[in-house]
Protein backbone atom coordinates (compact mmCIF):
# COMPACT_ATOMS: atom_id res chain seq x y z
CA UNK A 1 0.00 0.00 0.00
CA UNK A 2 1.26 3.48 -0.86
CA UNK A 3 2.28 5.79 2.00
CA UNK A 4 -0.65 7.76 3.38
CA UNK A 5 0.51 11.10 1.93
CA UNK A 6 0.61 9.69 -1.59
CA UNK A 7 -3.01 8.60 -1.24
CA UNK A 8 -4.31 12.14 -0.68
CA UNK A 9 -1.59 14.38 -2.15
CA UNK A 10 -3.33 14.82 -5.51
CA UNK A 11 -6.90 14.30 -4.35
CA UNK A 12 -8.01 17.95 -4.19
CA UNK A 13 -8.64 20.15 -7.20
CA UNK A 14 -8.09 23.44 -5.38
CA UNK A 15 -5.46 22.41 -2.83
CA UNK A 16 -1.83 21.81 -3.82
CA UNK A 17 -0.04 19.68 -1.22
CA UNK A 18 3.68 19.10 -0.82
CA UNK A 19 5.82 17.78 2.03
CA UNK A 20 9.55 18.08 2.59
CA UNK A 21 12.09 15.85 4.31
CA UNK A 22 11.32 17.48 7.69
CA UNK A 23 7.67 16.49 7.53
CA UNK A 24 6.57 20.07 6.82
CA UNK A 25 3.39 19.92 4.78
CA UNK A 26 2.58 22.98 2.66
CA UNK A 27 -1.06 23.45 1.75
CA UNK A 28 -1.53 26.01 -1.05
CA UNK A 29 -5.07 27.07 -1.87
CA UNK A 30 -5.81 28.08 -5.46
CA UNK A 31 -8.31 28.22 -8.30
CA UNK A 32 -6.82 27.02 -11.58
CA UNK A 33 -3.40 27.74 -10.06
CA UNK A 34 -4.29 31.41 -9.49
CA UNK A 35 -5.67 33.19 -6.40
CA UNK A 36 -8.40 31.24 -4.69
CA UNK A 37 -11.98 32.06 -5.64
CA UNK A 38 -14.26 30.78 -2.87
CA UNK A 39 -16.72 28.21 -4.17
CA UNK A 40 -18.96 25.35 -3.14
CA UNK A 41 -16.21 22.97 -4.26
CA UNK A 42 -13.59 24.54 -2.02
CA UNK A 43 -16.07 24.61 0.87
CA UNK A 44 -16.40 20.84 0.50
CA UNK A 45 -12.74 20.06 -0.13
CA UNK A 46 -11.27 21.84 2.88
CA UNK A 47 -12.97 19.76 5.55
CA UNK A 48 -11.94 16.48 3.94
CA UNK A 49 -8.40 17.71 3.29
CA UNK A 50 -7.99 18.79 6.92
CA UNK A 51 -9.07 15.28 7.91
CA UNK A 52 -6.48 13.67 5.64
CA UNK A 53 -3.76 15.94 7.00
CA UNK A 54 -4.79 15.45 10.61
CA UNK A 55 -4.83 11.66 10.38
CA UNK A 56 -1.39 11.45 8.75
CA UNK A 57 1.02 11.25 11.67
CA UNK A 58 4.01 11.76 9.38
CA UNK A 59 3.08 15.45 9.15
CA UNK A 60 5.24 17.43 11.57
CA UNK A 61 4.02 20.98 10.83
CA UNK A 62 1.43 22.42 8.44
CA UNK A 63 1.94 25.64 6.47
CA UNK A 64 -1.27 27.07 5.01
CA UNK A 65 -0.95 29.63 2.22
CA UNK A 66 -2.63 31.09 -0.85
CA UNK A 67 -1.60 31.75 -4.44
CA UNK A 68 -0.45 34.90 -6.19
CA UNK A 69 -1.00 38.39 -4.81
CA UNK A 70 -4.08 37.66 -2.70
CA UNK A 71 -5.39 34.98 -0.39
CA UNK A 72 -9.07 35.21 -1.35
CA UNK A 73 -11.03 38.26 -2.45
CA UNK A 74 -13.65 36.74 -4.76
CA UNK A 75 -16.50 34.29 -4.46
CA UNK A 76 -18.29 32.18 -7.04
CA UNK A 77 -21.76 32.80 -5.61
CA UNK A 78 -23.44 30.89 -8.43
CA UNK A 79 -21.75 27.67 -7.29
CA UNK A 80 -23.84 27.67 -4.09
CA UNK A 81 -27.50 26.65 -3.99
CA UNK A 82 -28.97 27.85 -0.70
CA UNK A 83 -32.72 28.00 -1.16
CA UNK A 84 -34.08 25.29 1.13
CA UNK A 85 -33.35 23.07 4.11
CA UNK A 86 -31.70 20.34 2.04
CA UNK A 87 -29.26 22.83 0.51
CA UNK A 88 -28.43 24.18 3.95
CA UNK A 89 -28.02 20.68 5.35
CA UNK A 90 -24.98 20.36 3.07
CA UNK A 91 -23.55 23.68 4.32
CA UNK A 92 -24.31 22.68 7.91
CA UNK A 93 -22.44 19.40 7.46
CA UNK A 94 -19.46 20.84 5.60
CA UNK A 95 -19.20 24.02 7.67
CA UNK A 96 -18.90 22.15 10.94
CA UNK A 97 -16.35 19.72 9.50
CA UNK A 98 -14.24 22.49 7.97
CA UNK A 99 -13.36 24.35 11.18
CA UNK A 100 -13.51 21.37 13.52
CA UNK A 101 -11.17 19.34 11.34
CA UNK A 102 -8.77 22.27 11.05
CA UNK A 103 -8.46 22.37 14.84
CA UNK A 104 -8.24 18.58 15.00
CA UNK A 105 -4.90 18.67 13.16
CA UNK A 106 -2.60 17.66 16.02
CA UNK A 107 0.54 19.46 14.86
CA UNK A 108 1.23 23.22 14.77
CA UNK A 109 -0.33 25.14 11.88
CA UNK A 110 1.28 28.27 10.41
CA UNK A 111 -0.50 30.64 8.03
CA UNK A 112 1.47 32.46 5.35
CA UNK A 113 -1.11 35.04 4.23
CA UNK A 114 0.03 36.29 0.85
CA UNK A 115 -2.38 39.20 0.39
CA UNK A 116 -5.94 40.47 0.93
CA UNK A 117 -8.42 38.06 2.46
CA UNK A 118 -12.03 39.19 2.35
CA UNK A 119 -13.72 35.81 2.00
CA UNK A 120 -13.61 33.63 5.12
CA UNK A 121 -10.67 35.43 6.74
CA UNK A 122 -11.35 33.45 9.92
CA UNK A 123 -9.68 30.38 8.39
CA UNK A 124 -6.06 31.62 8.14
CA UNK A 125 -6.16 33.54 11.43
CA UNK A 126 -7.12 30.37 13.32
CA UNK A 127 -3.55 29.11 12.84
CA UNK A 128 -1.13 28.94 15.75
CA UNK A 129 1.25 31.38 14.05
CA UNK A 130 0.09 33.95 11.50
CA UNK A 131 2.58 35.53 9.10
CA UNK A 132 1.09 38.10 6.72
CA UNK A 133 2.17 40.15 3.74
CA UNK A 134 2.20 43.90 4.22
CA UNK A 135 -0.46 44.05 1.48
CA UNK A 136 -2.93 41.97 3.51
CA UNK A 137 -6.34 43.37 4.35
CA UNK A 138 -8.91 41.50 6.43
CA UNK A 139 -12.64 41.91 5.85
CA UNK A 140 -15.69 39.68 6.29
CA UNK A 141 -17.23 40.56 2.93
CA UNK A 142 -19.70 37.75 2.12
CA UNK A 143 -21.84 37.83 5.25
CA UNK A 144 -23.61 40.76 6.91
CA UNK A 145 -22.51 43.16 4.17
CA UNK A 146 -24.54 40.96 1.82
CA UNK A 147 -27.45 40.46 4.19
CA UNK A 148 -26.24 37.10 5.54
CA UNK A 149 -25.69 36.15 9.18
CA UNK A 150 -21.93 35.68 9.89
CA UNK A 151 -22.70 32.39 11.61
CA UNK A 152 -20.32 29.88 10.06
CA UNK A 153 -17.48 30.45 12.51
CA UNK A 154 -16.82 34.14 11.92
CA UNK A 155 -19.10 34.93 14.89
CA UNK A 156 -16.86 32.82 17.12
CA UNK A 157 -13.39 33.61 15.77
CA UNK A 158 -13.45 37.40 15.41
CA UNK A 159 -14.89 38.33 18.83
CA UNK A 160 -12.39 35.84 20.29
CA UNK A 161 -9.45 37.52 18.52
CA UNK A 162 -10.52 41.16 18.58
CA UNK A 163 -12.57 41.27 21.77
CA UNK A 164 -16.38 41.24 21.93
CA UNK A 165 -17.10 44.84 20.92
CA UNK A 166 -14.49 45.20 18.20
CA UNK A 167 -15.31 41.73 16.86
CA UNK A 168 -19.01 42.53 16.54
CA UNK A 169 -18.23 45.88 14.90
CA UNK A 170 -15.89 44.20 12.42
CA UNK A 171 -18.58 41.72 11.38
CA UNK A 172 -21.56 44.08 11.30
CA UNK A 173 -19.89 47.05 9.64
CA UNK A 174 -17.79 45.27 7.01
CA UNK A 175 -14.72 46.92 8.49
CA UNK A 176 -11.40 46.60 6.69
CA UNK A 177 -8.41 45.90 8.93
CA UNK A 178 -5.08 46.47 7.16
CA UNK A 179 -2.09 44.32 7.97
CA UNK A 180 -0.29 46.77 10.26
CA UNK A 181 -3.40 47.29 12.38
CA UNK A 182 -4.04 43.54 12.48
CA UNK A 183 -0.54 43.08 13.89
CA UNK A 184 -1.13 45.77 16.50
CA UNK A 185 -4.39 44.03 17.48
CA UNK A 186 -2.62 40.68 17.88
CA UNK A 187 -4.35 38.98 14.94
CA UNK A 188 -1.07 38.75 12.99
CA UNK A 189 2.31 37.84 14.49
CA UNK A 190 4.71 39.07 11.81
CA UNK A 191 4.51 41.31 8.73
CA UNK A 192 6.79 40.95 5.72
CA UNK A 193 6.92 41.95 2.06
CA UNK A 194 4.66 39.64 0.08
CA UNK A 195 7.52 37.71 -1.52
CA UNK A 196 9.02 36.78 1.84
CA UNK A 197 5.96 35.49 3.68
CA UNK A 198 6.10 31.83 2.69
CA UNK A 199 9.87 31.60 3.20
CA UNK A 200 9.49 32.97 6.73
CA UNK A 201 6.65 30.57 7.48
CA UNK A 202 8.80 27.66 6.32
CA UNK A 203 11.71 28.91 8.43
CA UNK A 204 9.48 28.86 11.51
CA UNK A 205 8.13 25.47 10.49
CA UNK A 206 11.67 24.03 10.41
CA UNK A 207 12.28 25.39 13.92
CA UNK A 208 9.09 23.70 15.15
CA UNK A 209 9.75 20.47 13.25
CA UNK A 210 13.05 20.11 15.11
CA UNK A 211 11.25 19.81 18.44
CA UNK A 212 10.37 16.39 19.90
CA UNK A 213 7.33 14.86 18.16
CA UNK A 214 5.13 14.61 21.22
CA UNK A 215 6.01 18.15 22.30
CA UNK A 216 4.85 19.41 18.90
CA UNK A 217 1.71 17.32 18.91
CA UNK A 218 0.50 18.01 22.41
CA UNK A 219 1.42 21.69 22.38
CA UNK A 220 -1.07 21.99 19.52
CA UNK A 221 -3.67 19.96 21.44
CA UNK A 222 -3.27 22.10 24.56
CA UNK A 223 -3.31 25.42 22.71
CA UNK A 224 -6.45 24.64 20.72
CA UNK A 225 -8.53 23.20 23.56
CA UNK A 226 -10.40 26.45 24.31
CA UNK A 227 -10.94 27.20 20.62
CA UNK A 228 -12.54 23.79 20.17
CA UNK A 229 -14.88 24.42 23.08
CA UNK A 230 -15.92 27.82 21.72
CA UNK A 231 -16.62 26.36 18.29
CA UNK A 232 -18.50 23.40 19.72
CA UNK A 233 -20.75 25.83 21.61
CA UNK A 234 -21.25 28.37 18.84
CA UNK A 235 -20.79 26.87 15.39
CA UNK A 236 -23.91 24.65 15.03
CA UNK A 237 -26.17 27.41 16.39
CA UNK A 238 -24.56 30.04 14.15
CA UNK A 239 -24.97 27.92 11.04
CA UNK A 240 -28.61 27.24 11.93
CA UNK A 241 -29.57 30.91 12.31
CA UNK A 242 -27.58 31.79 9.19
CA UNK A 243 -29.67 29.27 7.25
CA UNK A 244 -32.93 30.50 8.79
CA UNK A 245 -32.26 34.11 7.85
CA UNK A 246 -31.04 33.21 4.35
CA UNK A 247 -34.13 31.17 3.51
CA UNK A 248 -36.39 33.89 4.96
CA UNK A 249 -34.76 36.44 2.63
CA UNK A 250 -35.83 34.49 -0.45
CA UNK A 251 -38.84 35.78 -2.41
CA UNK A 252 -42.04 34.15 -1.17
CA UNK A 253 -42.66 32.46 -4.50
CA UNK A 254 -39.17 30.95 -4.38
CA UNK A 255 -39.79 29.47 -0.93
CA UNK A 256 -43.15 28.08 -2.01
CA UNK A 257 -41.61 26.48 -5.11
CA UNK A 258 -38.82 24.88 -3.09
CA UNK A 259 -41.32 23.52 -0.58
CA UNK A 260 -43.29 21.67 -3.27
Amino acid sequence: MAPRFERYRDRYENIALSRDEHGILTMRLHTQDGPMVWSASIHEQLGFCFTDIGTDRDNAVVVLTGTGAKWCEDIDAASFTLSNSRDWDVIFYEGRRLLRNLLDIEVPVISAINGPVRIHPEIPVMSDIVIAAETTVFQDAPHFMSGIVPGDGAHVVWPHLLGPNRGRYFLLMGEEIPAAEAKALGVVNELLPAGQVLDRALEIARYIAAKPPLARRYARVALTQRYKRLLEEGLPFGLAVEALAAVDALPTEGRMKDAQ
